[in-house]
């Protein structure tokens, strides 16, 4: 499924945005962060709710049919958390959009929201000149292993079925 999202140049101002509201928790900052979002979908800003935890400490965030989201606010991530990490809660508020977005209560699609959004996002830290072609289809640990100078194998053959 392909998804309609910001470039990379929102996507970088939303997020650093969404990291200084966990850094200094100043409302203003995460405010503007989701209204850039919103006014991309052509949504109303959803209403958010802070909370220590959620239900018990197993939930980071929760959204509503109403377009109410309840999140654990940063102060409170901090505690008592296994994953209390920046990071963690800043793709939680991601999720939690992709929920809002989407309007579906599956997991699958929001998480692929969130994946979708942060993709890019950060740099590879390398020059231009560095920068290595690698397909996208490549999986991570391909993507992060150095590129050899020696010739691929060969292609396999492809067996046929058994069934009849």
């Amino acid at each position: 499924m392909r998804m309609i999202i910001p470039n990379v140049r929102e996507r970088r101002t939303i997020d650093r945005l969404l990291t200084a509201f966990f850094r200094e928790h100043k409302t203003g900052t995460f405010r503007r962060a989701m209204g850039f979002l919103a006014r991309f979908y052509g949504l109303p800003c959803p209403r958010f709710e802070w909370y220590e935890y959620l239900d018990w400490g197993k939930t980071a965030g929760r959204t509503y049919e109403d377009g109410k989201i309840h999140l654990v606010h940063p102060e409170n991530w901090k505690r008592g958390r296994k994953y209390n990490s920046e990071r963690r809660w800043v793709h939680t508020v991601y999720h939690e959009m992709g929920h809002y977005v989407l309007w579906a209560d599956a997991e699958r699609k929001a998480d692929g929201f969130a994946y979708q959004f942060v993709r890019g996002v950060f740099g590879q830290g390398r020059l231009a000149s560095e920068r290595v072609y690698v397909p996208a289809q490549a999986s991570r640990p391909q993507r992060k292993r150095p590129v050899r100078a020696t010739r691929p194998r060969p292609p396999r053959r492809q067996r046929r079925s058994r069934s009849r």
